[in-house]
């Protein structure tokens, strides 16, 4: 995608279990030059992205999932160029998505609304409609193993 190609960031989760392989978009952001960011969630439901320079900048976290360590100087600047891969259970070709339950990136997607958002999922988790309510922030786009789908452009 050319969002992602022309990226000056790219956020992204560290990819748990069974969700879609994160590491390997990693390895094709530092192939490209592009800074990646993950996230670290606090306890009051927010959550900061650290520049993390590979894997080696990650260590598990109280659930399991790799983090950052907190750094004031690793965070990034969020521009009209930043793009952030988003987690989900599901999807619907609208761009809704079906998060974990924590609120968090709908809560830092709704204060940094220019940044372009794409979901990676398994062609089996697009839904044709879900249980959404009213703060859950629509992706822009969703890259499945058979398709780009286009949402909310």
């Amino acid at each position: 995608m050319d969002k992602f190609v022309n990226a000056d960031i790219v956020l992204m989760y560290a990819s748990y279990k069974s969700e879609p392989d994160t590491w390997i978009l990693m390895s094709q952001c530092n192939a490209r030059h592009i800074k990646t960011a993950f996230p670290k969630c606090n306890d009051d439901g927010t959550m900061i992205f650290y520049v993390v320079n590979g894997s080696a900048g990650l260590s598990k976290g109280k659930y399991g999932i790799s983090e950052p360590t907190e750094n004031p100087d690793a965070l990034p600047e969020i521009t009209e160029k930043t793009v952030c891969i988003v987690p989900g259970l599901a999807f619907t070709e609208h761009g809704e998505r079906l998060g974990y339950g924590g609120g968090f990136y709908d809560r830092f997607l709704a204060e940094n609304t220019n940044i372009y958002t794409i979901a990676l999922a398994y062609e089996k988790c697009i839904a044709e409609s879900l249980p959404i309510e009213k703060h859950d922030i629509k992706v822009k786009s969703i890259i499945t193993e058979e398709r780009t789908i286009i949402c909310n452009e």
